[in-house]
């Protein structure tokens, strides 16, 4: 992968460095993006874009730390025209920026829940992956190249989460992939969302005390994303909602 530029968004810690460390290891340039850096921190929790960045340079690849508040587009559209600049093209998005843990996450009737919720799940996750997609759009049409949108949801599942916030934005991250992939399907690009299982992150492991032994590794999925990226033909799964464990099974690679 070689000469593959990625972005991720997201990616200071959790899922979004998971992914960009296997990118890494693949030899891709990756620009990580949070608004979690060594200057400004807005959260105890460990990681920033610089760390992540020298972990994707220590795997073989090129990181690049780039600051960004994703609710702030003109910070977005800076990130997308910096990439232009210095590379001409996109071969992959990650959208997975989302401030979803950035409230006690406990469920209930939707009247009971703070209301910050839709300000992190829905505007810092739904919103900033169609405005990520947005900018990236033409610049992935240059290579006929990837979007890869993170959730949780399969949007034809009748179980309901129990967490009316969770449950709208993961649902509409799936939505989301179906009509970014109608719009992008004539122009070579695929479009699709990934969904990880229960994963180890920074965030689970501090809310569970630190002592888990099941669930995956942040990199899970991000050997997911790999394979879909190499797949000559990703464009069968344009629109769906992969789990990522059906993916594990289809392309071969380990937990």
């Amino acid at each position: 992968m070689a000469g593959t530029v990625a972005v991720v968004t997201g990616a200071a810690r959790g899922i979004g460095r998971g992914i960009a460390l296997v990118l890494g290891e693949a030899g891709a340039t990756v620009y990580v993006t949070d608004r979690e850096s060594r200057e400004q921190r807005h959260s105890e929790l460990p990681g920033t874009v610089e760390d992540t960045a020298e972990q994707v340079g220590e795997r073989g690849g090129t990181g690049v730390p780039v600051r960004v508040d994703h609710a702030d587009d003109r910070a977005v559209e800076a990130l997308f025209a910096r990439v232009r600049a210095e590379h001409g093209g996109l071969d992959l998005l990650v959208a997975n920026a989302c401030a979803g843990n950035a409230l006690p996450f406990r469920g209930g009737p939707f009247w009971t829940l703070p209301l910050d919720h839709w300000h992190n799940m829905i505007d810092i996750g739904v919103r900033s992956h169609l405005v990520s997609a947005w900018y990236a759009a033409p610049l992935l049409i240059e290579r006929g190249g990837l979007i890869v949108l993170t959730g949780y949801a399969d949007p034809d599942a009748e179980v309901i989460a129990g967490h009316l916030f969770y449950d709208l934005a993961m649902t509409g991250v799936s939505r989301l992939a179906r009509l970014l992939a109608h719009d992008l399907r004539p122009h070579g690009v695929t479009a699709l969302a990934v969904s990880p299982g229960f994963t180890r992150t920074e965030a689970i492991l501090a809310e569970l005390g630190g002592d888990v032994t099941e669930g995956d590794s942040v990199e899970f999925p991000g050997r997911a994303v790999r394979a879909l990226l190499e797949d000559p033909e990703v464009g069968r799964h344009a629109g769906r909602t992969l789990p990522v464990a059906a993916l594990a099974e289809e392309y071969g690679f380990p937990r």
